[in-house]
């Protein structure tokens, strides 16, 4: 009688689970990358590739890499020209082996329960269920906690909804079927091209919701870094992106009500509209302010109030305890406070979303 370890029970059930391709992109990432890898590599759901895409680093990253591959095999590195966070991911894609794909940014890092809970919810759906999202916290260059955003949720066809509220809300929190994001295109190049790159993963989400159902682990899973310098903190970018997104999204589904589609392009320029201001860009706040007041002339007085109130909020937190992004421990999500306005506004966009998915192909 041949007999086995309980090591080597545990290392077959990982074999027969579906294998999960981690695409990681990587642009002169040395100061993370190591981190990065460690919560990829250290996660409980062990059958997985992980696939780092170069896109032409100046820097140690490559280097770095390859010294994490010869520890654990199960890393991979493809190096190419610098050709933007899209390419990178659209490479790891068509070099990935496996039936799902969760994309990791080269500074983020994930907790270490992530990716098995993502399967496990997709995993026992049927095929119109395409992808599962978690929720992040905002960390900073030292791991630390500096903003948890409200923990908004929805699942099933959420594409109005997402469009105005954007759940998914970074580029290391999805998991997809592989051939979901093939056929939908994956990611844009074009936007980098265009000199307006940083929200391409929110083009992607609203492709894939356009078509398919999605679901959320309501836990706080990624810490989404932002400092000085990566892309998220080019806020002229990111404003113009998000703008213009959206509006390539409401081109391409015109049979959304008028009441979504305006509903998105008055949350997107609130969005741009502080991207601009931190952009230090008067002419565009103004220009995108002048739009918003249109339809929700609410939100000068709230811009008021809040400007008031920014040296108390700025005195607050600097002397609130930062605790650092844990990979082991979830700490509970708060529940999230909406007001009558919003609720109804919610209620509304999840009826519009409910009658656009009776159209979805079976």
């Amino acid at each position: 009688m041949v007999s086995c370890s309980v090591e080597d029970r545990r290392e077959t059930v990982h074999l027969t689970r579906p294998l999960v391709s981690v695409v990681v992109p990587a642009f002169n990432a040395s100061p993370y990358i190591e981190r990065t890898l460690r919560s990829a590599v250290q996660q409980t759901y062990a059958n997985l590739e992980i696939i780092v895409v170069n896109d032409g680093s100046t820097d140690d990253t490559a280097r770095l890499v390859e010294k994490m591959a010869r520890v654990d095999s199960r890393i991979r590195l493809l190096s190419t020209a610098t050709r933007g966070v899209a390419a990178a991911r659209n490479t790891g894609i068509r070099a990935s082996s496996g039936p799902y794909v969760a994309f990791l940014d080269a500074d983020d890092l994930w907790h270490s329960t992530k990716i098995e809970k993502q399967v496990n919810a997709l995993h026992r759906l049927s095929r119109e269920w395409a992808a599962v999202y978690v929720l992040h916290h905002i960390i900073n260059r030292d791991d630390e906690i500096v903003c948890s955003y409200r923990p908004d949720v929805a699942r099933g066809y959420i594409y109005a909804r997402h469009l105005t509220f954007k759940y998914v809300g970074n580029g290391s929190a999805l998991l997809v079927r592989r051939d979901v994001a093939l056929e939908i295109g994956g990611f844009d190049t074009s936007y980098a091209a265009a000199g307006i790159g940083g929200c391409e993963d929110l083009d992607f989400e609203l492709r894939l919701a356009a078509r398919y159902l999605v679901e959320v682990i309501p836990e706080r899973l990624v810490g989404y870094r932002q400092y000085p310098g990566n892309m998220s903190s080019n806020h002229l970018q990111m404003g113009q992106g998000a703008l213009e997104v959206v509006r390539r999204s409401l081109a391409a589904n015109p049979h959304l009500p008028h009441y979504a589609a305006r509903s998105a392009m008055n949350a997107t320029r609130k969005y741009a509209y502080w991207q601009f201001r931190q952009a230090k860009s008067s002419w565009l706040s103004a220009m995108v302010l002048w739009s918003i007041l249109q339809s929700d002339p609410f939100f000068v007085i709230q811009r008021i109030l809040q400007k008031g109130l920014r040296w108390l909020d700025i005195k607050n937190s600097d002397l609130q305890f930062r605790s650092k992004f844990d990979l082991k421990s979830i700490p509970l999500v708060e529940p999230s406070y909406e007001s009558r306005r919003s609720r109804r506004h919610l209620v509304r966009l999840a009826g519009v979303d409910a009658k656009l998915s009776s159209s979805l192909e079976p």
